[in-house]
Formats: C-alpha cells, sequence, structure tokens
C-alpha cells in the first residue's frame, strides 16, 4: 500500500548540485517524519537527513550538514532533498523512507524509520 518513488537522480560533476524527489502515496503524507538515506557500492547505508511531519524541523547527516537541504510539500505529498557542492563522496542510491519502528540515527539524533517503505531509489553518479 505504501509507495514511494524516487527520481531526479544522475551524473554530475564534483562541486554540481542535484534536486531529488519522492512521490508518496498509500499513506497519509503529512502525518509521518521523512527520511533520506543513500547507500554507496560497498558500504552500508547512511541515514542522510530527517525532516519532521510539518516542514519545520530538519536534521543532517554531518557528511552533508550545510550542503543538503531536505524539504516537503505535504499538499502535492512530495518529498525533496537539494543536494549542493557533491563530491565523490555522495555517489549512491538514494532513497526515501517514511517513519516507522526500526532505530536510525541522524548525527547525535535517534529516530524511528519504516525499513520497509523505501522504494527502488534512485541513482546519483558524481564524478569528472
Amino acid at each position: 500500500q505504501v509507495q514511494l518513488v524516487e527520481s531526479g537522480g544522475g551524473w554530475v560533476q564534483p562541486g554540481g548540485s542535484l534536486r531529488l524527489s519522492c512521490a508518496a502515496s498509500g499513506f497519509t503524507f503529512s502525518s509521518p517524519r521523512m527520511y533520506w538515506v543513500r547507500q554507496a557500492p560497498g558500504k552500508g547505508r547512511e541515514w542522510v537527513s530527517a525532516i519532521n511531519n510539518g516542514g519545520y524541523r530538519t536534521y543532517y547527516a554531518d557528511s552533508v550538514k550545510g550542503r543538503f537541504t531536505i524539504s516537503r510539500d505535504n499538499a502535492e505529498k512530495m518529498l525533496y532533498l537539494q543536494m549542493n557542492s557533491l563530491t565523490s563522496e555522495d555517489t549512491g542510491v538514494y532513497r526515501c523512507v517514511k517513519e516507522g519502528s526500526d532505530r536510525v540515527k541522524i548525527a547525535t539524533m535517534t529516530f524511528g524509520a519504516d525499513f520497509g517503505s523505501w522504494g527502488q531509489g534512485t541513482q546519483v553518479t558524481v564524478s569528472s
């Protein structure tokens, strides 16, 4: 029932920008906290960012703080991730996730996410 469809990935040179989108359906989008998570080849998942249900509180991993901005449009059931000053370390598959009971950590904050809610993801490749 819950569906999250990511888009907006692609290839960019270091220093470039991308804006990722996540279209939600099958649940009341305005209710849960939302997240972005990424995974690079050969590495584990990194929980990149979180945003509260109203979009007024945001959290970022140290690796992206100051470069990425998470936002949401509840009326359109959309989640976004604006990524600036991209480096090769940002390469990976990016997925959006909704709030749940599975523990996740972003910086010093601990949250709950639904590991089963993320979609297929969108590939981001940063290289020259």
